[in-house]
């Protein structure tokens, strides 16, 4: 599990790019977003780096942030 602060994210439309962005690299991801906190929170068998590097794609940045 990585969770990540996603700087950018603000609406509903972000949350569902992000979460678009995760499912594409990895359709069965469990993906938690908490938009006041803009953390992202993911389970998934994919590496950090390929996820990231989805939702920079979608055009966000993210920082990893302590588990």
């Amino acid at each position: 599990m990585i969770t990540l602060k996603v700087p950018e994210m603000s609406c509903g439309h972000c949350v569902k790019a992000i979460t678009g962005a995760v499912k594409t690299v990895d359709p069965g991801a469990s993906v938690e977003i908490d938009l006041g906190a803009q953390r992202v929170t993911i389970k998934s068998a994919v590496d950090e780096a390929r996820l990231r590097a989805a939702i920079a794609d979608a055009g966000y940045d993210s920082e990893k942030l302590p588990a």
